[in-house]
């Protein structure tokens, strides 16, 4: 009698499910999906009703022969990759190429890889959904609609390598905007006045003026400031009104895929991608010594805030007895999520409460611990009483002048005592008032004045971004880490102390694309798509309709663009020739002022912007720099070729030191005999890199190896 196929997508969740099954099943990987859009081509023909053209992946014929083999042995096979849209898709294209097997084919799903949810899973397996297979299907399509089409239009208009992004182009319209609402922003001048004062107990404190002559000041300017200064010098300071009440704080919900990668970032400093690498880790499974392989966590990809009524049963129990009946919420924390949930998940939680970090510790990385940690606290947490903390307000009056003292101390932690999140972690305690009671004389101990400016909005960074791309509905959480990834790969934007910062080419390409595909790059068009990719999982719409729906605008767009659209963007700059605005170009060095009368005029400029986003033309002349050369001791300067910048001696040609402009080793002399030149980076119009002689055209060496030292 033969053994029973059961095939996942993991080679390391097949590990542990094996240690789970015995003898009975054979465990196999796909290693993700195993069809795909071809790489080379559309893939997907237009005229034929949008049919995908899938092919098999390079690589994973050896592992389709070997699922075919083993499914020919099986009694039954049972597929069991993530349960979304992409875990179906792989399973859809399994069964595709074993449907000739004449066996009895299943769908298995689990959301923890746990023996108990495995077992649970094969007792109960179902058929394939064929309308979240259809789901992710039109999201693949309308990713490459867009990505295939208007990347080359990036390529032809402003150079090899870029790309755009159905989802991506939004994120990086986000950026862009606030960017721009940065260099926009006006600061304005406010002061503030604060009393340090005193009552009958030694404890000073400290009131901040809030009123005068009856109206609210919120920003104060200087003037009233100063005349309030003056106005409560020789009066009394009495306690007009003190309030006391105590509030409570809830139970955070526990973690989803956006809060957890948010999370992360605020109190690891974990990126998206980095957050998503570990839990996957923590999800297939972990060697745990004396217990065997352990899957610790649920399946982190979930828009889900549900609790099984066994986790939560589990986790009140596990709370009373660590902390005690009093810390367990009165009664249990049942979640609903907020809009369309993509599958029927459970949230972010441990599978074994019982595991605690301290018990695994030994078995995990640092990071993995840390992300384990940050899941579990918030987990049990989501199960524990609320805060409660007192609150106090004190108004004094000093003539006509009103000042208020706030503060705030923990009564009863709660939840708290366990977790905190890190945007919170201050604001449990503040200052401790002393007590006073209506109609006391205060002594004032120091009146201080205090200028204040606005601040600009900040910048994303990739927890603000995540938390609001999700607020706009745009792409799903298990698609943000791959978003940031992309845009900061492909240099769109950079991180600048943790924040994401548009690059020149980021505002070039986003302002293209805005201008060329105006519906694409909406904010709400794109949330709208999302809701379709939901109507059609959920059956309420097909996939075709969706698609053609999209491509009638989308073809318009894209056609207009290819005739009317320039990859250049005007300025005020005059040129320094002729006079005419300069526009910003894209050319092999980069990006840079040109005439916008070229060809006929042939000006052009370097340029960086200010704070506020104004360009400046930088001069053309050589930069001295700081560092000095290493064979003669002379200051190198900071030149410009025709294949980009570079330090070189300023003693030239009495010495002919050249160096990176970064400093790294990789500057190096032309192997060529006879030439004094050195190899530098260069692209081909498709944007490949190689390599090749900086005498060019008088030295025409060239070569695909990145040089090494010797």
């Amino acid at each position: 009698m033969g053994k029973n196929l059961l095939i996942v997508e993991s080679p390391s969740k097949s590990r542990t499910i094996r240690s789970y099954l015995g003898d009975e099943f054979l465990v196999l990987a796909s290693v993700g999906h195993i069809k795909d859009l071809p790489k080379n081509q559309l893939g997907v023909d237009i005229e034929k009703n949008f049919q995908p053209e899938y092919e098999i992946i390079k690589g994973k014929e050896k592992i389709i022969k070997q699922l075919r083999q083993e499914g020919s042995k099986a009694e039954a096979i049972y597929l069991g990759p993530d349960p979304d849209r992409e875990g179906e898709a792989i399973a859809w294209h399994i069964k595709e190429e074993l449907q000739g097997q004449k066996k009895p084919i299943y769908r298995v799903l689990f959301n923890e890889v746990t023996k108990k949810a495995i077992l649970d899973a094969i007792s109960n397996p179902r058929t394939l959904d064929k309308a979240k297979y259809e789901s992710q299907q039109a999201r693949r399509i309308l990713d490459r609609l867009v990505g295939y089409l208007i990347s080359p239009l990036l390529w032809q208009k402003v150079k090899g390598g870029l790309s755009a992004g159905r989802v991506q182009s939004v994120a990086l319209r986000m950026i862009c905007e606030r960017e721009r609402e940065i260099f926009a922003f006006v600061s304005k001048e406010y002061w503030s006045l604060t009393a340090t004062l005193q009552g009958p107990e030694p404890q000073s404190f400290q009131a901040r003026l809030v009123k005068y002559k009856g109206e609210k000041l919120e920003r104060p300017e200087k003037q009233v400031v100063d005349e309030v200064f003056e106005h409560v010098q020789q009066r009394p300071f009495r306690v007009e009104k003190v309030e006391r009440k105590k509030v409570k704080r809830s139970a955070p919900l526990p973690f989803i895929t956006s809060t957890l990668q948010q999370e992360a970032f605020k109190s690891l400093g974990f990126s998206a991608k980095k957050t998503m690498r570990i839990a996957q880790q923590l999800y297939e499974g972990i060697d745990l010594k004396d217990k065997g392989m352990v899957g610790l966590i649920t399946y982190m990809r979930t828009d889900s805030t549900r609790l099984s009524n066994e986790a939560i049963t589990l986790a009140r129990a596990f709370v009373e007895k660590v902390f005690g009946k009093d810390y367990v919420a009165p009664k249990p924390y049942t979640y609903r999520s907020k809009g369309p949930i993509q599958d029927a998940h459970e949230a972010i939680r441990p599978t074994h409460v019982e595991l605690t970090p301290e018990e695994v510790a030994d078995s995990l990385t640092k990071e993995q611990l840390a992300l384990y940690t940050l899941v579990w606290k918030r987990f049990l947490a989501s199960q524990m009483a609320p805060a409660i903390l007192e609150q106090t307000g004190i108004e004094i009056t000093a003539g006509d002048a009103i000042f208020k003292a706030s503060g705030s101390t923990v009564v009863f932690k709660g939840f708290m005592e366990l977790y905190m999140e890190e945007e919170g972690a201050e604001e449990g305690e503040g200052e401790l008032l002393p007590k006073v009671d209506k109609g006391e004389l205060l002594t004032l101990l120091e009146l201080k004045k205090e200028q204040h400016f606005t601040q600009p909005p900040s910048r994303y960074t990739e927890a603000t971004l995540i938390k609001a791309l999700e607020e706009n509905g745009i792409g799903r959480p298990s698609t943000y880490a791959t978003i940031i990834a992309n845009i900061l790969e492909r240099k769109y934007v950079e991180k600048v102390k943790k924040h994401l910062k548009p690059t020149e080419m980021g505002f070039l390409v986003n302002d293209l694309l805005v201008k060329g595909f105006p519906k694409i790059m909406d904010v709400k068009f794109t949330a709208r798509m999302e809701e379709d990719l939901d109507r059609i999982e959920k059956g309420e719409t097909s996939w075709l309709d969706v698609i053609r729906g999209f491509y009638e605008t989308f073809q318009k767009d894209l056609s207009s663009a290819q005739k009317e659209l320039k990859a250049e963007v005007m300025t005020e700059i005059p040129c320094p020739l002729c006079g005419a605005k300069m526009v910003i170009r894209s050319g092999k060095n980069g990006l840079f002022l040109g005439c916008s009368k070229f060809p006929e005029c042939k000006g052009t400029a370097n340029f960086t912007r200010d704070a506020s986003g104004n360009i400046q033309v930088l001069e053309k002349e050589d930069q001295i720099t700081e560092k000095k050369c290493p064979k003669c001791g002379n200051p190198l300067i900071k030149r410009i070729g025709r294949f980009g910048s570079f330090l070189a001696c300023s003693s030239y040609p009495k010495c002919k030191y050249t160096e990176s402009i970064d400093g790294q080793e990789g500057v190096f002399k032309c192997p060529r005999e006879g030439c004094d030149g050195h190899l530098v980076p260069k692209r081909t119009r498709k944007g490949k890199v190689f390599y090749g002689c900086s005498r060019y055209p008088d030295c025409d060496y060239v070569t695909w190896q990145k040089p090494k030292a010797q």
